[in-house]
């Protein structure tokens, strides 16, 4: 297996800002605004959404300081052209 250089992991963190964040159903919660992680683990915590959608206000999500809907990073299932995330694990 192949580590990743930290150019690398930028490169990566760069291509998923901006993603729709969709359910495996299909249904839209937003865009990816940012990406929130353990500074000492390099852990990813959550993913900030931006321009969230109405389908998302059923879910109580936590929200930063800022007022930005937090989504937990272990509710992500996969990763392409969209950023695809478990309803149930949210």
């Amino acid at each position: 297996m192949t580590v990743p250089t930290a150019e690398e992991d930028k490169k990566f963190s760069r291509a998923i800002i901006g993603k729709n964040v969709v359910t495996k159903s299909g249904k839209l919660f937003g865009n990816v605004g940012d990406i929130i992680f353990e500074v000492k683990s390099g852990e990813l915590i959550h993913l900030e959404l931006s321009n969230p959608t109405k389908y998302i206000e059923k879910f109580e999500l936590e929200k930063n300081k800022e007022g930005k809907i937090l989504i937990p990073y272990h509710s992500v299932i996969a990763i392409g052209d969209f950023m695809v995330v478990s309803e149930d694990e949210i």
